[in-house]
């Protein structure tokens, strides 16, 4: 009976003991099986995750790139807008200040009948030579008139239409066309008498010729047209001496004559109608 007691116990203690086992070997296996789907999945999600990523930071890249070309267009329009503004600015303040210019110099011009006038066309390759205005015969404006702008003669009317004029300049060289009588005032007080027949662009100087050799004339002194050549009339301003020396024949002395006028950025001018107005007003 013992040994049957004995027996049941060994034999219940056997199958405890291959169970656990049993168990233990189970769970080593489960948890090694575990493992390695854990790790394969894992890899398997960095193998597919990896180029995902890669094109959601392209897109990214893409999309940040275009945003900052979309912003660089937008402020370099803004820049543009102001540089623009800014020239418009600076154009605006340039013509106000000839334009108070050509108000002194009528102001000036009292003795006469000086009309106002703007430049409607100057072509570029006959830049330094003629212009056109925007009065003519209505306004009654003739051949031969005096047109001055800024402070200073700048040439005379050679062709008249109804509404329009055009100007020869001081500074073509139509060297016929464009000669002034000229008197040069000196600080004695005596004056010498002259023409302006010519322009030099090196120096941005007219040349008058035909002065007396004997004046004793200075930088400085003032040249005004004498109306000896009865065709523009006196005393309007041409511009101051430059320097003065002799010809190349000894005969007479050939004057540099800083311009008083306007001579390149020229808009607007004044007319000398010298009561001409009133002439065509009684036809």
């Amino acid at each position: 009976m013992f040994n049957n007691k004995k027996l049941i116990g060994i034999l219940i203690a056997s199958i405890a003991i291959v169970s656990l086992v049993s168990y233990s070997l189970f769970s080593s296996t489960s948890n090694l099986v575990t493992t390695s789907v854990n790790e394969a999945s894992s890899w398997a999600g960095r193998i597919f995750s990896e180029p995902v990523n890669m094109v959601v930071r392209f897109v990214n890249s893409v999309d940040n790139l275009v945003n900052t070309f979309e912003e660089n267009q937008y402020l370099k329009q803004r820049i543009d807008q102001v540089n623009e503004m800014q020239v418009r600015i600076a154009d605006l303040e340039v013509e106000n200040e000839k334009m108070r210019q050509e108000l002194n110099l009528t102001e000036t011009l009292s003795e006469f009948e000086p009309l106002s006038a703007t430049v409607i066309s100057r072509s570029p390759d006959q830049w330094m030579e003629t212009l056109v205005i925007n009065v003519g015969s209505n306004d009654g404006v003739r051949k031969d008139l005096a047109v001055m702008s800024g402070n200073g003669l700048i040439g005379r009317v050679i062709e008249v239409t109804p509404n329009s004029s055009k100007v020869l300049l001081l500074t073509s060289e139509q060297s016929n066309e464009g000669v002034v009588s000229a008197r040069v005032q000196t600080e004695s007080g005596t004056s010498a008498n002259g023409i302006v027949s010519s322009y030099d662009p090196k120096t941005k100087n007219y040349i008058m010729t035909q002065v007396d050799p004997d004046a004793e004339i200075k930088a400085g002194d003032m040249v005004i047209t004498s109306g000896l050549g009865g065709v523009t009339p006196s005393t309007l301003l041409i511009g101051e001496v430059a320097s003065a020396q002799m010809d190349d024949y000894g005969l007479f002395q050939t004057v540099n004559i800083l311009p008083a006028g306007e001579m390149t950025d020229i808009r607007f001018v004044t007319v000398i109608l010298v009561g001409e107005r009133s002439e065509v007003s009684e036809d």
